[in-house]
Order: structure tokens, then sequence, then C-alpha cells
């Protein structure tokens, strides 16, 4: 059986990137140019210039990636892309650069989901065991997700309001630290203690769905507080009381999940899977169990194509085919991602 080369590309938020993975599972080159220097004077992610700069970046990516790879678009089995969800302008860019290349070259187009990607990272260094308990941790998504075969997914918690990522980021917005501020706060709380003892948000019994809205405003009203009575907090010690709550939520219920549904494995994806403090707890608590966890390197943990490609193995695999009209989707439900795959596959 010969080899099977995917070239992936994403662009769904500020990172424009390319890669090339070989039979879904070996990463032969994975290119990343990341706009964190353009974003960092406004705070945050502008969306007109991250749609500019993927179109200034793609061609140089993409050129980059296949010189990495040795090889030609000729010699890639099929174009997978990021179709959703995340920012509607960056994901035009990719998908109409995928579907360029796709009828150019008449290669199959493979349209992925975002959060498949981020999930499928984990294959790129081990192999799946079924059932599986997949913790989604982002700035935009905070997910456990059920997976019981390959490319389909059934969430049993979710959000109800902030994601992680999001909060991180509001929080280090208040304590004035740059843009990104999810890796400072992770940095800071390693220099202090939990001292705050901010609330944790366990939800109704039985619920693995999250809410970290009530926590981001009692840090902040905290730190409001604290400034009119003219009093000082340690920053560190803001930052690891913050973390503590978040990370006893987020390995408390993956934790109850993964017994509850009795998984093989328990997978951890997205950026905030970079967090030392969450690493570093769930290790602790699954060192423990019979299930096998799995966290992604740090380079696989935030945007990249090569997670892409991974995911978008899977669907061709599955059959799984986009046709010509694939549109960017900035709100794709992965819902909805899993039943097409679940009934191309039946097909």
């Amino acid at each position: 059986m010969s080899d099977q080369y995917i070239l992936a590309i994403e662009t769904s938020c500020d990172e424009t990137a390319c890669a090339v993975v070989k039979n879904g599972t070996e990463i032969v080159a994975n290119v990343v140019a990341s706009q964190i220097e353009s974003h960092k004077r406004f705070g945050g992610v502008v969306p007109e210039i991250a749609s500019r700069h993927h179109v200034e970046q793609m061609t140089i990516v993409l050129a980059e990636t296949l010189k990495k790879a040795q090889l030609t678009i000729d010699e890639m089995d099929a174009i997978a892309v990021t179709e959703g969800p995340g920012l509607v302008g960056a994901l035009l860019v990719g998908v109409n650069a995928a579907k360029a290349l796709a009828f150019a070259k008449q290669k199959p187009l493979l349209g992925v989901h975002h959060i498949a990607g981020h999930i499928y990272a984990n294959r790129l260094t081990k192999e799946f065991e079924f059932p599986l308990l997949a913790l989604v941790v982002s700035g935009g998504h905070t997910e456990l997700i059920l997976m019981k075969e390959h490319g389909v997914f059934e969430i049993i918690g979710e959000t109800r309001d902030d994601a992680a990522g999001e909060a991180y980021d509001k929080v280090a917005r208040t304590l004035a630290l740059p843009y990104p501020g999810g890796p400072l706060i992770d940095q800071l709380a390693s220099e202090g203690d939990d001292t705050l003892h901010f609330p944790r948000a366990w939800l109704e019994e039985g619920s693995y769905d999250f809410s970290f809205s009530g926590l981001k405003s009692a840090v902040i009203n905290k730190l409001h507080n604290a400034e009119q009575r003219g009093e000082e907090i340690k920053r560190e010690d803001v930052a690891a009381s913050f973390q503590a709550s978040v990370v006893e939520v987020l390995s408390t219920k993956t934790h109850k999940a993964a017994k509850q549904y009795g998984v093989k494995q328990v997978i951890v994806a997205g950026g905030v899977a970079a967090n030392k403090g969450l690493r570093a707890e769930l290790n602790r608590i699954f060192a423990q169990e019979n299930m096998e966890l799995l966290i992604p390197p740090l380079h696989l943990c935030t945007d990249n194509a090569a997670m892409i490609a991974a995911a978008g193995s899977i669907a061709y695999h599955l059959g799984h085919r986009a046709d010509w009209d694939l549109n960017a989707n900035p709100s794709l439900s992965l819902e909805r991602y899993s039943l097409r795959n679940k009934r191309d596959s039946c097909n």
C-alpha cells in the first residue's frame, strides 16, 4: 500500500500555516507564520489585519512547506483546509487558497473542523484507542468530547459562557499583562501561591459543563476593590489563585467523566493544553488510573496545519470530499461535522 500525503492549510485566526503529513500520523513539514507582533499593540487579534497578513503570507508559507517536505503538489493525495469555526475573513483566505490548489491540480478537497484538528494533533504522537475522552481548552472553546470511533464526536460538556482561554486573556488584561496573556499568567502562577481562594463553578450535580465568567468577575472585582482601598495584591498570587480554580475544575470534571465512560485514553487539545499547571495536574491525576493520558508537545498545542492534515487524513479515509462550493463557516458546529463524517463512513 502506497504512502498517503495530505497537504493542509490553516488560517482560522492569526497564524498562517501549511503542513504535509504522511499517512495521517507523520509530520513531513509544518510551517507556521505567527502574527503576534502585529496584534500585540492592540491587545488582541484584529480580524482585518489577520486576513490581510494571511493573503500576504499564504504563497510564502506554502512554498516553504513544500520545500521542507521535498515534495510537489502533484504528489499530494488531497488538500485539506480549516473550513470553520474561526474568523470569517481569515478562514476565507485559506479556503480559497485550498480550492484553487485542488482545482488546478485536480486533487480531492477536504474541509476540516478546527477543533477536530486540535484533537487529532494527539494522533501525530500516538495512535488513538477508543473509546477516548478529549478535553478541548482554547481561547474560544472549552469542551469534553467523547469519541467511540474515528471522526465522530459527542460533546458531553461545554462552556456556558467564557471559554478557559478567554478567561485567561481577560484576567491578563486586568493585570496589565501584554498580549497574549495566557502564557504569562501561567508563568506568574508558578511564582505565586493560591492565597485568594477564588470560587470554583461546579454547576449542578452530574453536569460536565463549564463556567468561567463568575471566576473572571471575581478576579476583576478583587483587584478593583483592592485598588480602591489602596491595598496591594501580588500579581503572582492573583495568577496562582486564578489558575488553581481553572485547573481544579478542568481536571476534576475530566477525571470524573473519564471514569464514568470507561475510556482507554484521555487526550488534551487546544492552546491551553500548553499550560504547565494544567499539564502537571492532569499528569498527577491520571498517573493513578488505568488509562493513558495524551498531551501534545507544545508546538502542536497552538494552531498549526499538521493537526488539520491529521484530521483531514481521517476524512479522506472515510470518503468525505468537499465540493467546489466549500465556503468558510465561522460557526461550524462539531456535531454537524461529526454527523457528516459518520454519514460518509457508511456510504
